[in-house]
């Protein structure tokens, strides 16, 4: 099934700015909707160093039409140097959740 609704996650440093960023991709219609949580503890490699940070996972549900929009939308507003930023397509979603996201940030809500 081709459901067209993409889900999409990153993480930020403070619970404030994850939800500011939810907001804004909601408010510009770029995402349907976006949850917040965390704090989660990562561990990455930056710059060569492996280090730990406390974060916020940012997950948006979008259509598939936004996808490229969001990207760029993400990198002019996110405040990391390198944002995580993956999506995947929704192997089965339900005719009216999908409905919903296509009337909330389809591609006719520009």
């Amino acid at each position: 099934m081709n459901s067209k609704i993409l889900i999409g996650w990153t993480t930020l440093p403070s619970e404030k700015e994850a939800l500011d960023l939810a907001r804004g991709m909601v408010e510009d219609r770029l995402a349907a909707c976006a949850q917040v949580d965390g704090p989660v503890q990562s561990t990455f490699r930056w710059k060569g160093i492996v280090d730990n940070a406390e974060e916020w996972r940012l997950v948006a549900k979008f259509h598939k039409d936004k996808g490229k929009a969001l990207e760029q939308w993400l990198s002019e507003n996110h405040p990391y140097d390198e944002p995580q930023w993956i999506a995947v397509e929704a192997d089965l979603v339900s005719a009216s959740y999908a409905n919903w996201v296509s009337q909330e940030a389809g591609e006719d809500n520009d």
